[in-house]
């Protein structure tokens, strides 16, 4: 069954192309450069909130005129790389940092004694995307999801696939399963799903990598996975829903009942879930609960990572203009809008607000 976008209040301007975009024409939306921001603001990372960054950056640059804002959807480990190495102010990331990576002094555009903040921006379902040959509405519950990924399914008519969906005309024939190639955190979030709801079959600890020992198909990138499974043949994969409009996604079982991927099912995960212990006031960083009742499981939180304090004021200011921005409920309206994400509950909201005005 195809799925559609999720509607939201009107926000903002929706996307410019991607690419190292110009600034959109000053003093439009009548606050453009009021507050005398300039200078070019550069991301990378998570593929997965490229039409939310669109979003993002085009309003942003439309209210501030002497900004331009890049973002490179080159995945959530080249965006952690980037970050640490001083190549981008900030990252995109669909995981947080962990433990080991944190730590003052291990990025190279803060200062010695800063550490790094975690701070959720995007929240968004991760749909398993398929085409199969004569089905346009499949459930799967997770022990089969996670049997079909981790190669032990390998029939489109297995009797377990079969036994969830009564009178579909399932094909015999082989499934293949893409998986992304690169280091990413739609991965770590996707593995994390499949380990938490069905550990006796999905054996591996949750990765931003595929587990070399799992055969596939693999994909760069979410457009590289979304273009596999779109033009092969009785195949399935896993992206941000944002990316599936044009291919069916499958149902997945919660409970009794059979779940579509939406913002609002997401949503009911964040609020059911923990932050990590052990952190500093600021960082946000969240251990999903995958098992929350009446929550669509496979969800991912992407995190705008940036530093507690930054070497140059501009670089600080910068940040805090832009980052503050795409968590107020204007920017995430806008990416409600365009990537049909889950905006922040007003009480994670309000926690952004104060880490961002935390920055140094």
């Amino acid at each position: 069954m195809k799925t559609k976008k999720v509607a939201a209040p009107l926000a903002i301007m929706a996307a410019a192309a991607l690419g190292l975009s110009a600034c959109a024409p000053a003093n439009e939306a009548g606050t453009s450069n009021g507050n005398g921001l300039s200078g070019t603001l550069t991301g990378k990372g998570a593929s997965s909130m490229k039409a939310a960054q669109d979003a993002w950056r085009a309003a942003f640059q439309q209210q501030n005129g002497g900004v331009t804002v890049n973002y490179s959807p080159d995945g959530s480990g080249a965006g952690r790389e980037s970050f640490i190495a001083g190549a981008v102010q900030f990252a995109g990331s669909d995981r947080a940092l962990k433990d080991d990576e944190m730590g003052a002094g291990k990025f190279a555009k803060c200062t010695s004694d800063s550490n790094a903040l975690n701070l959720p921006v995007y929240i968004s379902p991760i749909a398993i995307v398929y085409n199969v040959q004569g089905v346009d509405n499949l459930k799967l519950d997770a022990d089969t999801a996670a049997g079909i990924f981790a190669g032990k399914i390998t029939k489109w008519n297995d009797p377990k696939i079969a036994a969830l969906n009564a009178g579909v005309n399932l094909p015999n024939a082989n499934i293949t399963a893409v998986h992304r190639s690169d280091d990413s955190g739609t991965t770590d979030n996707f593995t994390d799903y499949l380990h938490q709801a069905s550990p006796s079959v999905w054996t591996n600890a949750n990765s931003g990598t595929w587990p070399a020992g799992i055969k596939g198909e693999a994909a760069k990138g979410t457009s590289g996975v979304i273009d596999a499974v779109k033009t092969g043949t009785n195949t399935i994969g896993y992206a941000d829903e944002s990316a599936a409009r044009e291919l069916s996604v499958a149902e997945l079982k919660v409970g009794s009942e059979f779940l579509k991927p939406s913002a609002e099912a997401a949503a009911k995960i964040v609020d059911a879930s923990k932050q990590v212990a052990g952190r500093s006031e600021h960082d946000l960083a969240i251990k999903l609960d995958r098992r929350a009742a009446g929550a669509y499981p496979a969800v991912l939180v992407s995190y705008a990572i940036v530093c507690e304090k930054y070497k140059e004021a501009a670089d600080a200011s910068l940040v805090k203009a832009y980052i503050g921005y795409i968590g107020s409920d204007a920017g995430q309206q806008a990416a409600a809008k365009e990537a049909g994400s889950a905006p922040l509950s007003s009480d994670m909201s309000a926690k952004v607000k104060a880490a961002v005005d935390s920055i140094q």
